[in-house]
């Protein structure tokens, strides 16, 4: 078992960096404490996870000025749910905030757990196009995706969940109201991170999909684990309350239809 406290102050305080990012963290992964820590919690594809977390810290800059040891340190908690930290792939990510990282799953990593469970007999997520949408039944939730698609502008996204047992539930959130959630509770969105930026669309689904699990879904151990392993350092969300209603709430942000981009607005009294 490594000593705690010399893991602690070898992961807080590298004696020197190298210039290359990828030369700092090869030389922490190389480290002792560190390897006797990737020792005791990577017992296969160990080769695979180190050169994944190599090219994940040397290709983003932000994450780059980020103590490496504590890369590795969130890096880990995707390895103990058997999900890629490779973020273009969409189940896992670490995402700086003010140089600290921290662990945070995508939708795929949400879906890939449920299906893990044997809970769930379906579990999908998606975006809803404009012209797609004929309706919500406000009783059940259901939605109505009879329409006809008649723009490649997405107005909303949806999750889906319907358990083996028979249970059945759907969310739907239209653009605005996931901005409005994602302004007043996620960090990650306040920041300006870029993870929002370059995957609106994947992340949006994931609100939606976390909030309908929160409320309705039936969480495994490992489902229960990923939530706490993101929630434990109040991570990405803020305040996870999916009783919370955002309707009222005008966003401080909204998004460029041409460009996707995310920008500021005035707000504006309710």
């Amino acid at each position: 078992m490594a000593n705690v406290s010399s893991l602690k102050n070898e992961l807080m305080e590298p004696k020197q960096r190298p210039s290359s990012p990828a030369s700092v963290m090869r030389n922490t992964l190389n480290s002792k404490s560190v390897q006797e820590l990737l020792n005791e919690t990577i017992h296969a594809n160990r080769d695979a996870f180190v050169a994944s977390l190599i090219d994940l810290y040397s290709s983003d800059s932000n994450l780059a000025k980020c103590n490496p040891g504590l890369v590795v340190r969130e890096a880990l908690k995707a390895v103990s749910l058997n999900l890629p930290i490779n973020k273009q792939m969409g189940f896992a990510y670490i995402i700086p905030y003010n140089n600290v990282p921290t662990f945070q799953l995508g939708y795929k990593g949400y879906i890939q757990l449920c299906m893990r469970s044997g809970i769930y007999k379906t579990i999908h997520t998606d975006a809803v196009y404009e012209g797609e949408l004929a309706g919500v039944d406000k009783l059940t939730g259901e939605i109505d995706l009879s329409g006809e698609k008649t723009g490649d502008n997405i107005i909303g996204y949806f999750a889906y969940m319907e358990t083996v047992n028979g249970f059945k539930k759907c969310l739907y959130w239209d653009k605005d109201k996931v901005i409005r959630h994602a302004g007043r509770f996620s960090r990650s969105f306040q920041k300006g991170s870029d993870i929002w930026k370059d995957f609106f669309d994947e992340m949006a689904q994931k609100t939606v999909l976390r909030n309908l699990l929160s409320k309705y879904g039936l969480m495994s151990v490992e489902l229960q684990k990923a939530f706490d392993a993101e929630t434990a350092r109040a991570g990405d969300e803020l305040l996870d309350n999916p009783e919370e209603d955002v309707e009222g709430i005008e966003a401080d942000y909204t998004v460029d239809e041409e460009t996707g981009e995310i920008v500021e607005a005035e707000a504006e009294t309710v």
